[in-house]
């Protein structure tokens, strides 16, 4: 898993959509989706720290750009 599109397609598969028009937000709600996944036991803990990784710095990155 490298990129935010990866975390999608990861969501995607336990019927997760999250497509809002506030991108930071975006990323904040796939985390708390991942988050609830791995609490259930859906994904191993590898893959959840690689995917809330990938949103973390993708949030960094677009707080960075903001004014």
């Amino acid at each position: 898993m490298e990129t935010v599109y990866d975390v999608m397609q990861l969501l995607k598969r336990f019927g997760t959509f999250v497509y809002t028009k506030n991108r930071i937000g975006d990323l904040q709600l796939m985390e708390m989706d991942l988050l609830e996944l791995y609490k259930g036991g859906l994904i191993e803990s590898r893959e959840f720290q690689s995917a809330r990784h990938i949103l973390r710095m993708e949030e960094m990155k677009l707080k960075k750009e903001q004014p």
